[in-house]
């Protein structure tokens, strides 16, 4: 198991007393840049060294429960409330009464008992060749299992949270039988069998191995903002697409954390919280990973603002844990491999 261990630097004038009381471990599987600053400017606001764990969500919840009452971990953080849902069926969280998270984290994202919080989103939008495609002749997830899609699809595999938690979704919303049926649709509508990340799914619908693929928002942006003229070339022959505007909306996932079960520093936890809900935190987001900030008033990255206004789902997101076993089986049994 490869992990990478952490130590963000302790700032001048902390004693090694002070530095053991005022340290924070946090076990995150995101890898994104955007986090180091985050991390940093944690540190410069609260004198809070933080000590960072990483590795994949699945490894890291094993790793908290084989380390039961004795492991280290403060702070959990993932990306896809799938993740998050496992590791609150382990009970690797425990729950935070906070007056700030409660007033600056909507409803909708977060558990309802406080066992975690979402500080960013992301939308599953559709990518789809421009000279093989018109946006007029998008609409709705559903429409992609309709036969004339034939050939044309991709997607990641159903081993991945992503789509676990799409597919999670529409079982909220069509029910389960009825997400069945698309899914077998859009199994037969496949171009090739799933293979690859997002950003593959987007580089094969620019080459013309597919004419649409369904992708996190933010890896198209990470191509937009790129100055490299292999990905340019990619972004001029693809558009974006914003699925489900007439009904409910594009499903919307998140990146969250919560405060471990058995945090040795669980102040300095709920501090780490808070902080991810600050203004300034959710300007990180934005700006450094192109994801969707949760707090009002705080604007995406203007990469992300280019790609428009959109209805988001609005459909809460504890219940797409709740609905990923039933979306892992179903998957299964429409072959989505």
């Amino acid at each position: 198991m490869r992990r990478l261990f952490v130590t963000l630097a302790l700032g001048l004038g902390l004693t090694a007393a002070t530095a053991q009381a005022e340290e924070l471990n946090v076990y995150s599987s995101r890898h994104y840049p955007s986090d180091e600053i985050l991390f940093g400017k944690f540190k410069e606001e609260t004198g809070i060294t933080v000590n960072l764990i990483q590795g994949k969500a699945a490894e890291l919840v094993q790793r908290m429960k084989l380390e039961g009452a004795n492991s280290p971990a403060d702070v959990f953080i993932t990306t896809d409330a799938a993740n998050l849902w496992r590791a609150q069926a382990a009970d690797l969280f425990q729950p935070v009464t906070s007056p700030e998270l409660e007033e600056a984290v909507p409803d909708q994202f977060h558990e309802p008992s406080g066992l975690w919080y979402a500080f960013a989103t992301r939308a599953r939008v559709l990518v789809y060749n421009k000279d093989a495609v018109k946006p007029e002749e998008l609409s709705t997830y559903e429409d992609l299992a309709d036969p004339k899609w034939k050939g044309r699809v991709l997607s990641r595999s159903s081993n991945n949270e992503y789509v676990q938690s799409m597919v999670a979704g529409l079982i909220a919303h069509l029910g389960e039988e009825r997400t069945e049926a698309w899914a077998k649709g859009v199994v037969a509508n496949f171009a090739r069998a799933p293979k690859g990340g997002d950003t593959d799914q987007i580089r094969a619908v620019a080459v013309g191995e597919a004419d649409v693929a369904i992708v996190n928002h933010y890896y198209f942006a990470r191509l937009v903002a790129s100055d490299k003229p292999e990905d340019q070339d990619v972004v001029a022959k693809v558009g974006l697409f914003f699925p489900d505007q007439d009904s409910f909306g594009t499903h919307i996932n998140v990146s969250g954390a919560g405060v471990a079960a058995h945090a040795p520093n669980k102040d300095a936890a709920i501090k780490f919280l808070e902080y991810l809900a600050s203004p300034e935190a959710q300007e990180i987001f934005a700006g450094a990973n192109n994801e969707f900030p949760i707090l009002d008033g705080i604007a995406p990255s203007s990469v992300v603002q280019g790609f428009g206004p959109f209805k988001r789902d609005t459909l809460p997101i504890a219940e797409l844990g709740q609905n990923n076993a039933a979306a892992v089986r179903l998957l299964d049994r429409a072959g989505w491999r």
